[in-house]
Order: C-alpha cells, then structure tokens, then sequence
C-alpha cells in the first residue's frame, strides 16, 4: 500500500514539473491596451492655396429700391438743384460736389436711378465714405438686410457679390450700388421762388412783374425717401429674370489671400487673430507655438506668421486653459466686497 501511494506521488510531482516547464518556454499573452495619454494620433502639414473669405445673407427681389451714395473725400458738401427727369437716366446725374483744399469732386446719382434725396444739410462738413444723398433704383434689385455684426465684416468688401435666387437662376454676378450705411429719410427742397421781372412796354416807375404759382414743372415729381436700415443693394444681369418679392441668397467674398499657408481649422486653437498649435518633433513631443491666422472658410485658416510650412503639426489642437472664474462665483476668489 505505501509503495502505491508513493509511486503515485512521484507521478503527480513528475507532471507538475512538466507543465511547469511547458509554461515557462511559451511566450506570455499580449493583450490589447489603450494607448498613453498625450499619445498623438493624427497629424498634418501645412500647405498652401487660394483662400477666399465669404459672408452668406439672406435677401429678397425688390422693386425701386433706395441705397446711399457717399461722399468721395472729406470735405464741404454743396448740392446741386436737381429736376425731376422725364425717363429713367441712361448716364450718371450729378447731384452735388464736396469741396476739399480748393478742388471739387463730383458725387453722381449712377445711371438707372434717380435723386430721391439729401442726407445732410447743404454746405455740411462731411467725411470720405459718408452718405450724403439717397438714390432710387427704377426696376428691380436685390436687397439684403445687415447687421451690425455683417456690417463690420463686409464694409470694405463689396465689390464681389454672387446671387441665387430661390429655385430660379443663379448663380450669377450681383452689381453693388451704393453703400451698406443706414440712412436717415432724405429731403428735396423746394425750388426757388421765380425772379420778379419788369415788363420792358411799361414807364420807368413800373411795379415789378410776380408770376403766379410755381413754375412748371419739367417732370414727375420726386418723393423724399424713407429711412433705411443697413443693408445691401445689388443689381442682377439684364439677361435675369427676376420676379418681384423672390427670395434669393447674396454671398460677398469679404477678403482673398493668394498661396496662403493654411491648416485644418481643428489643428488650431484660439481665434480673432491669434492661435496656438502643437508641433509634433521627430520623437513624438509636442511643441506648442503661437501663431497669427488670417482667413477662414471654415475648413482650413491662413497662418500668416508662426509657421514656416516644413512643420508637423497635430490634430487637433492644443487645449487652452480654462478661463478664471470671475470674483463671487464657485471656484472664483472671495468677492472684495464681502460676497462669497
């Protein structure tokens, strides 16, 4: 019986001994893990290319509409009497001129529309760029309304603007008349009063001859405008069809930048100007450096300086830190004034 028992116990000791070394010769199991935090995943290069910055507006097909024309210079401005016209001008109209260091400059009312009225008083000091007098458009054009925001955007752009009128043409090249500026209601004076004349068949002690009532007039009659909010006017291509009151989408290239260094928006952090972004180096760190941006459509941004275009560069972005809680809210410092 003892021999059975030990014979069985050296058994069980021999095949301990050979799985465990069976388990020592196999490799160990890999298993799959995540990878380390701040590991960079994706990257990119900067590139270059043709970048146009673009503002979409909402607007509507409009008949006679009423937009601004501005003074050329700074300047003393000194109206002209205008007569109403018998048919719609085919050249510019002058309305009035600014005086600057003794030369005058011409403010025309463009062909297709008419004087509908002055925004400031006669001989008024006025600046280059402000509106001085309203001008009607007779047929149609395309008005979009702006705000204060757009405004600043597209102040000094608006010399390319596409139209696309809602399920009709387009797109097409839009023509910008006049100014984005809000308008005051403009005013038509009076014409002056006719001239007492003589009659040259009576004496030398004759009265002086009043015609009664104005004199006649050489057109239709004129009405002031009315004032206006900020907006923009724009006329389509004579071979358009327009049909009043449809509504249509005017998008306004704002700036354009020619073989600008560009990145992928996610790549860059910050905005107005000023950004940041985390260089990759050849060992996998990363170096974050400021960078000044230029345009954007949305899906890349210029870098104007930072960058030499040779770099790698990460994305997305870095993240920047959160701003400080501002006095008297949670995890801001004691309010000063006792608050907490």
């Amino acid at each position: 019986m003892r021999r059975r028992l030990l014979l069985r116990s050296c058994v069980l000791v021999l095949l301990v001994g050979a799985g465990a070394a069976c388990s020592e010769s196999d490799p160990e199991a890999q298993t799959p893990g995540l990878a380390a935090r701040g590991t960079t995943m994706t990257t990119a290069k900067p590139a270059r290319q043709n970048l146009d910055n673009r503002v979409s507006l909402t607007g509507r097909v409009t008949m006679n509409p009423v937009f601004g024309v501005v003074a050329p210079v700074a300047g003393q401005i000194r109206y002209r009497d205008v007569d109403p016209p018998q048919s719609t001008p085919t050249r510019a109209t002058r309305v009035a001129s600014v005086w600057a260091k003794g030369k005058s400059h011409r403010v025309d009312v463009p062909a297709g529309a008419v004087f509908a009225g002055r925004l400031v008083d006669d001989r008024s000091n006025v600046t280059a760029g402000m509106p001085v007098v309203s001008a009607k458009r007779i047929g149609y054009g395309l008005v979009a309304e702006i705000d204060g925001a757009q405004a600043y955007q597209i102040s000094d752009s608006l010399a390319t603007v596409q139209a696309q009128i809602k399920n009709g043409p387009g797109p097409f090249a839009c023509k910008v008349l006049g100014t984005i500026a809000a308008l005051p209601a403009g005013t038509i004076p009076d014409p002056p009063a006719p001239e007492p004349s003589t009659d040259p068949s009576a004496g030398p002690g004759a009265r002086p001859v009043v015609p009664v009532g104005p004199p006649p007039d050489p057109g239709r009659p004129v009405e002031p405008s009315e004032p206006t909010g900020m907006r923009l006017v724009c006329t389509a291509p004579s071979n358009v069809k327009l049909i009043n009151g449809a509504t249509a989408t005017l998008q306004v290239v704002t700036a354009r930048a020619k073989n600008a260094l560009v990145l992928p928006v996610e790549a860059v952090a910050g905005g107005q100007g000023s950004g940041k972004v985390d260089v990759v180096g050849p060992d996998g760190n990363r170096e974050t450096r400021d960078v000044v941006l230029g345009l954007s459509d949305g899906k890349v941004v210029q870098i104007k300086s930072g960058l030499t275009g040779d770099e790698t560069v990460a994305v997305p972005g870095p993240n920047l830190p959160p701003a400080k809680p501002a006095p008297g809210q949670p995890g801001g410092p004691a309010d000063p004034m006792g608050g907490k």
